[in-house]
């Protein structure tokens, strides 16, 4: 007779006292055909997985998996009713992620996922782990979410994994998937570190592990190098809620002080040209989606003009409101220059730092839309003048605000 438990995340956060959102089941001692006669939809392409026919939950028959090829793709897979669920369990990446309920509600924890997760500790359950090198990843990305302390000897599995060669196998969406989603966790920074001191961030992201040992602007705390800098902001971003896009843009702002001269780095922003190439490679390595990828580059391009507009000339500001499409694209150019909090606040002792560019560029912008381009078209004789007398009108507009909001300064 079949039998069925919750797995899984449901479990492990059930008992760290957390809302379930999504719950797994696994099936043990059914087949694809007794699960398709009670209503069951078949959804799995790699192995059988059914979602309820009432709750449209997903349930996974209880299955074993045998390496055939290098990837986290290379898999053949036994769902036959012989499979009992610890051999499922076992399979599993991390101890905390390997533990059931049955029908009652009694935890069943074959590998001491429960002891694992009151040490706050992530740990393989078997050298199994080695075989997926998604699993690095995901490892990282739990590190983020929790805080959680890589197990020693995890780590060091991590470490032969990378130095075997595993992570060269991974494709660039899966990449992708768990690196933007350990972007949307509490504590970001810590996936980096984690995949820092296992050796696959120089694989994974060389373009991030290039800012390590790079060294800040002599006024902005020389002590911490551009690696803990980037980090530090992106924690921000995350503790502030920014979006996926706000929080990529916000990794890849300072890209370009790896490429930069120490002698030009203390300079005014010197940085910013070097960090669109970096930026570029990224997003076509890992088939970035299209928005972050646009203000990842907008950011890395603009952000020191962004910290600067006190000392811009009105021409040049708007030009700048042009060149990044702020007049049509409105919310993505606010959230380019919102980056500039986690900019100024990503370093020791500026936590709550002022940032009146956000609104500065925010009023300049209003000032610019403000102008009456159809007063404008009417008093403009020769048609073809018409984006040249626009881009003056909103110059002086601009130059009179500049003398209004930085007159006292």
């Amino acid at each position: 007779m079949a039998q069925i438990y919750l797995v899984g995340g449901a479990v492990r956060d059930q008992l760290l006292g957390k809302t379930v959102q999504d719950r797994d089941w696994v099936v043990v001692g059914s087949s694809p055909d007794e699960l398709m006669a009670q209503g069951f939809l078949p959804v799995g392409r790699d192995f059988p997985v059914f979602l309820h026919p009432k709750t449209h939950e997903e349930y996974a028959l209880a299955r074993t998996e045998r390496k055939i090829s290098r990837g986290y793709a290379g898999f053949a897979f036994d769902t036959s009713k012989e499979v009992s669920l610890e051999e499922d369990l076992s399979r599993r990446d991390l101890t905390i992620n390997a533990m059931a309920k049955d029908s009652s509600g009694c935890l069943i924890d074959p590998f001491g996922g429960k002891k694992d997760l009151q040490n706050k500790i992530l740990r393989h359950i078997s050298p199994a782990f080695a075989e997926d090198p998604v699993r690095i990843l995901r490892t990282a990305r739990f590190a983020a979410r929790y805080g959680f302390t890589v197990a020693p000897e995890t780590q060091a599995l991590m470490r032969s994994m990378v130095e075997n060669g595993e992570v060269n196998a991974l494709v660039p969406e899966r990449v992708w998937q768990e690196i933007s989603r350990g972007l949307m966790e509490k504590t970001p920074s810590k996936m980096f570190a984690v995949l820092k001191e296992c050796g696959a961030l120089v694989i994974i992201l060389p373009e991030i592990n290039a800012l390590y040992g790079v060294p800040q602007r002599a006024d902005y705390h020389p002590e911490i190098d551009c690696a803990v800098h980037t980090l530090m902001a992106v924690d921000y971003a995350a503790q502030h809620d920014f979006n996926l896009a706000e929080r990529y843009a916000t990794l890849t702002h300072d890209l370009g002080k790896a490429l930069t001269p120490a002698d030009i780095l203390p300079k005014h922003h010197g940085h910013e040209k070097a960090g669109i190439e970096p930026v570029k490679t990224l997003n076509k390595r890992l088939n970035v989606p299209k928005n972050c990828a646009k203000l990842a580059l907008m950011v890395v391009e603009n952000h020191g003009l962004f910290h600067s507009i006190a000392e811009l000339r009105a021409a040049t500001i708007v030009a700048i409101l042009h060149k990044t499409d702020a007049f049509r694209q409105v919310q993505r150019f606010i959230s380019a220059v919102k980056i500039g909090f986690a900019d100024t606040r990503g370093r020791l002792t500026f936590e709550n730092a002022p940032y009146p560019q956000f609104e500065q560029w925010q009023e300049v912008l209003k000032i610019c839309q403000a102008v009456d381009i159809q007063s404008i078209i009417q008093s403009v004789a020769d048609k073809s003048k018409l984006p040249d007398e626009i881009r003056l009108a909103r110059i002086a507009a601009v130059r009179e605000w500049k003398k209004k909001a930085f007159q006292a300064a």
